[in-house]
């Protein structure tokens, strides 16, 4: 059988997932990156850790994914947690599952990931061209035909897979190049924005309170004063606002309601305790240190970079004894540890956001095979894709599953119409 060339464009986690694979299944395969390395962005992830994927069962994991959670139970049926652990174990890349149910390679080094990738690729034969840079994508009669690359060469493919990644830091090579090539074949883009960024606020008080990293709070994302969302667990605040592990998350829900409404963050500083623990605990800190001025008793309370804030927004004299506060003084400090309230008025650059939210429409795309429904030949893989989770892990997996369905199918279909004889689990 006469061996068709597969090329893919993009070198990150779903680009050499899919090259690898189209290799495996007996396809000539070039992969085009075009920086200098693969996997930029994978090197960085999880703060040079590498959150690869998360243990949780299928339905959790899919439910991370909100409405378009359901394009990915064909590709997570095909490929999912513990099938990508094997395959990193195969590559001599051993994992832990950590707290929240993330997995890590036992190295909690993310150049090892990103080298064992590169590694299978030259295993499974397929040949890399770096500094590669793809103008445009070139069909005939409604099929893919090749790729013109900038300079004026052009390369013809039985089958092209778009795996350039999104539109966030931009520095490891996603530059959203991927939705100009898509758009141009007619194909609908979702409008990208940001997802897991840092948010900004109007207050001074993050200014003020930059660098200060609390944990076991608790922040809920409101919209006019309802209830949108809330995380639980560590936040950290910056010169223009807050950050990360329970903002992230919310934050994709912020960006998304930006300008609808009132949007604040209310965070609660000791969700641990009911109220009437909480006011239990004021009225036994306000006799047990009587003595104290106001400002030293906070000491008790809270971070000491946060005492001579809440001394002002509580308007209670800083040097007042504890045993002179009067319960309407003590019921102000109560609702500003129950609800500390900030203004969000916008979010960090896309190019600072972990993911990229939007991108190609899965309307357009096979679930089965991650062809696309408008040109034949034509595949999509990785966060290109209108789909982006929640941190833990749940984005590398989709990069992965997406990218090993599209490598398979895209060898496999030699003749038009032939995904149809494909597994179609899930």
């Amino acid at each position: 059988m006469r061996q068709e060339r597969v090329i893919v464009v993009g070198g990150g986690a779903s680009g050499m997932m899919a090259a690898g694979q189209a290799a495996e299944c007996g396809a000539q395969v070039l992969l085009l990156e075009r920086t200098k390395r693969l996997g930029n962005k994978l090197r960085i992830t999880g703060k040079g850790r590498c959150n690869l994927t998360n243990v949780a069962d299928r339905p959790d994991f899919i439910a991370h994914f909100g409405p378009n959670g359901p394009f990915l139970h064909s590709a997570f049926a095909r490929f999912f947690n513990q099938d990508l652990i094997d395959f990193f174990a195969a590559q001599g890349v051993p994992t832990v599952v950590e707290r929240g149910q993330r997995v890590f390679p036992a190295s909690n080094d993310a150049h090892q990931v990103a080298n064992a990738l590169a590694d299978y690729l030259r295993q499974s034969g397929a040949r890399v061209r770096f500094k590669a840079r793809v103008a445009e994508l070139e069909t005939e009669g409604g099929r893919i035909a090749g790729v013109q690359m900038e300079g004026g060469e052009f390369l013809t493919a039985k089958a092209v897979i778009v795996a350039t990644g999104g539109a966030s830091y931009p520095g490891t090579g996603s530059t959203g190049d991927g939705y100009r090539l898509a758009k141009a074949l007619e194909h609908t883009i979702v409008p990208i924005r940001p997802a897991l960024v840092p948010l900004v606020v109007k207050e001074g008080h993050a200014e003020a309170l930059q660098g200060l990293s609390l944990k076991n709070v608790e922040a809920t994302l409101l919209l006019d004063g309802q209830l949108v969302t809330c995380q639980f667990g560590q936040m950290l605040f910056t010169h223009f606002g807050v950050s990360g592990p329970i903002i992230l998350p919310l934050s994709t829900q912020a960006v998304g309601r930006l300008g609808q409404g009132k949007l604040e963050l209310s965070i609660n500083l000791k969700p641990a305790l009911s109220d009437e623990q909480l006011d239990r605990r004021l009225q036994r800190d306000f006799d047990r240190f009587g003595k104290r001025a106001f400002r030293n008793i906070l000491k008790e309370l809270l971070p000491r970079k946060m005492i001579a804030l809440f001394v002002r927004l509580t308007g209670i004299p800083p040097d007042k004894p504890g045993h002179q506060i009067t319960a309407a003084e003590r019921n102000r400090l109560f609702s500003l540890l129950r609800d500390f309230r900030l203004t969000i008025v916008g979010h960090r650059p896309i190019a600072e956001a972990i993911v990229t939210a939007g991108g190609v429409s899965t309307r357009e795309i096979d679930p089965r095979t991650m062809e696309s429904r408008l040109v034949e030949g034509l595949y999509f893989c990785g966060e290109i894709l209108d789909i982006n989770a929640d941190t833990g892990g749940y984005n590398l997996q989709a990069a992965f599953s997406t990218g090993y369905v599209a490598g398979q199918s895209a060898a496999r279909a030699e003749v038009p119409g032939t995904y149809d004889r494909l597994p179609r689990e899930g």
